[in-house]
């Protein structure tokens, strides 16, 4: 099961990543503007953001594999969407079904493995899981630029759009044989405004809400960056954009996972001091990529950024999944989603707005400042607030 998801998660995340590497053919061709190219993310990040916690608040009640290929497949035909656009309001407004459709998927799927990583191993599942979208952001991030200089970017997302319908096919033979206990969730015995009173669980909201204003950044406008400043082509600019991060960022994933199960079994809170050292230590490293002057310089920034964020990605939702019941998980996966996307979205979109008035090091300095300061709040929450709660509000670790 993990395998496979790992396959849909690669695929949302290179449908998402492969506009932001072609925004010059985006600007020649279609006309964009620097605001509207912010958008591009923004709306994308808003519509998924917004939708999410309604989409959770399903996958607590419908079959969540059936929402996985669902999900799948229409944003799959969003993607063919952007592709047939032929102005930058239509190509915006396929963002906007692109976010909705997506958003069915992740609450979805990590409810399942919740359910089948309910202790020990629970942040090395969730943060295998998250480092599928790397390999996506890497693919996807080659993929647009090479596609605009080869094959043309049209056809390119076409492309895309038949692979994710051809995989939602497969996926639906091999979900035939899924143990209904694991694809259907049990009635809550706690409605989900129990998140509201966990204070675990708001303290990760809020610093969730920094650390992805601060990624998202780094997502949509880097390429673009490395494009201008060193002069690069565009798939050398997507790739290097990519490449080093997200390669990096995967190896923080499966060090911080494993290194969270083990803490775990001794200190209550680990999960949570991970997520808080990610924070704070990468915060930095991403203001020196974006201003590196040489090439690289950049990468080796680039590389200790990933890889010092990829603790706390790898266990965000592992440290919430801690104090609550199974049957809200994706409700309060939707929520986590819904704060981290609408920061990343207005972050994208004050880049788009003000990169021009000011140096978009400048505003990265602002994002990094917020999450290291998020970092040190959960870790000091960890220590004098939110460890002796957690103790009182930590679930059975059995399957429920």
């Amino acid at each position: 099961m993990l395998a496979l998801l790992f396959v849909v998660f690669a695929l949302c995340y290179a449908d998402r990543q492969a506009a932001f590497s072609i925004f010059p053919v985006l600007k020649k061709e279609l006309g964009f503007s620097d605001t509207q190219l912010g958008l591009v993310g923004s709306l994308f990040g808003w519509s998924y953001a917004l939708f999410m916690p309604v989409s959770g608040r399903i996958a607590d009640v419908a079959r969540r594999d059936w929402l996985v290929i669902a999900s799948l497949a229409l944003w799959s035909l969003a993607t063919l969407g952007t592709a047939l656009s032929n102005s930058p309001t239509s190509f915006l407004i396929w963002r906007v079904v692109m976010g909705l459709t997506e958003s069915l998927y992740f609450p979805a799927a990590l409810g399942i493995l919740a359910v089948l990583h309910p202790g020990s191993t629970r942040s090395r599942a969730l943060g295998i899981h998250q480092a599928a979208q790397f390999a996506g952001i890497i693919a996807g991030g080659w993929y647009g630029g090479w596609a605009a200089e080869t094959i043309g970017w049209r056809m390119g997302f076409a492309a895309l759009c038949i692979t994710g319908i051809v995989y939602s096919v497969v996926l639906a033979r091999v979900f035939q044989g899924v143990v209904p206990s694991i694809a259907v969730p049990l009635p809550a015995r706690q409605g989900p405004g129990s998140l509201f009173r966990i204070p675990l669980f708001l303290a990760l909201a809020f610093s969730f809400f920094w650390f992805c204003a601060m990624l998202w950044i780094v997502y949509a406008w880097l390429p673009d960056l490395l494009y201008e400043r060193f002069r690069l082509s565009l798939s050398s600019s997507g790739l290097n954009a990519t490449l080093y991060i997200q390669l990096s960022c995967g190896v923080g994933v499966l060090i911080g996972g494993w290194l969270a199960d083990r803490l775990a079994l001794r200190i209550r809170s680990a999960r949570l001091y991970v997520v808080g050292c990610g924070m704070l230590l990468s915060a930095p490293f991403a203001y020196l990529a974006f201003g590196a002057v040489t090439l690289e310089g950049f990468r080796l920034y680039a590389v200790a950024f990933g890889l010092l964020a990829g603790f706390a990605i790898a266990n965000i939702f592992a440290a919430a999944y801690d104090v609550i019941r199974n049957q809200n998980c994706g409700f309060a996966t939707g929520l986590l989603n819904m704060t981290g996307g609408l920061s990343g979205g207005a972050a994208m979109l004050m880049v788009g707005i003000y990169k021009n008035e000011f140096e978009i090091i400048s505003l990265m300095a602002w994002a990094a400042a917020a999450t290291a300061l998020s970092g040190v709040m959960l870790c000091v929450g960890a220590r004098w607030f939110i460890q002796p709660a957690l103790a009182d509000a930590l679930p059975s670790r059995r399957v429920e």
